[in-house]
């Protein structure tokens, strides 16, 4: 299954999907696309869902790049294929011969068109990286690069719904202290806390005049079928559990 932002959509040089877990190759608790080269998915499994994912949207075999992801604040800007996998939670570029994927399983993966200099960019935007300024660092690459006159376009994905994102009074005090602005973002029944991920990531693109903003509203947690989901495979005492990617890429016009 693919699901698309309306938003980005209508964006002529651009192509991008939120993929769900349908479609793919692995077996058991990976079932089915599961693209996370940190899982302990068989690998030959996983370059095949990636090469799947590479054919669907006519991306030329090894030019889809992945991060990998740490839950950190950094981004990096890249004009060529690196050799490696770039250990960062933040990606953009400028050639038109790459595309760039960002995995998921509950964080929020965030695909991003700045218009004025024809960039692409993806996120992985989970409490901690969101927390410790992921996409406020994302932006001012964005400015730099951009001399600050930009025009960005952010599609928000499929993520984990506050009402299945319990929390601990601790993490809750992490962000009440930090600022007390945070409290918005939790909602409190019967001493349980509950974080709205997606709300927080909201309000941090939204201090940003020239960005316009879409969001993909499902729950990775409760859509068993669609989605995987780190909590939901803690829950069911599952070992390990698979990644889902998101792709944007240009468009050959």
């Amino acid at each position: 299954m693919k699901i698309k932002s309306k938003l980005l959509n209508k964006q002529k040089n651009i192509e991008h999907t939120f993929f769900s877990r349908k479609n793919g190759f692995s077996k058991g608790i990976y079932r089915s696309l599961n693209c996370g080269l940190g899982s302990r998915d068989l690998k030959k499994n996983i370059y095949r869902n990636i090469n799947y994912i590479e054919k669907s949207h006519k991306i030329k075999k090894n030019h889809l790049i992945l991060m990998k992801q740490i839950h950190s604040n950094k981004v990096k800007f890249i004009s060529a294929k690196p050799n490696s996998r770039l250990i960062t939670d933040g990606i953009i570029t400028q050639n038109k011969n790459l595309a760039l994927g960002v995995l998921t399983a509950d964080c929020v993966p965030i695909l991003f068109w700045e218009k004025n200099h024809k960039m692409i960019g993806c996120v992985h935007a989970g409490w901690r990286g969101a927390f410790n300024g992921i996409i406020d660092n994302f932006i001012k690459k964005i400015k730099v690069l951009t001399k600050n006159k930009f025009k960005l376009y952010a599609a928000i994905g499929p993520c984990i719904a506050q009402k299945n994102y319990e929390v601990d009074e601790k993490f809750y005090k992490n962000f009440y202290n930090k600022n007390h602005y945070n409290s918005q973002f939790f909602k409190i029944v019967n001493k349980k806390f509950y974080f709205d991920l997606r709300k927080y990531i909201n309000k941090k693109l939204e201090v940003y005049k020239n960005i316009k903003i879409d969001n993909i509203k499902l729950d990775t947690f409760s859509n068993k079928n669609l989605f995987f989901s780190y909590r939901r495979s803690k829950k069911e005492g599952k070992n390990d559990y698979g990644r889902c990617i998101s792709v944007i890429k240009f468009k050959k016009i």
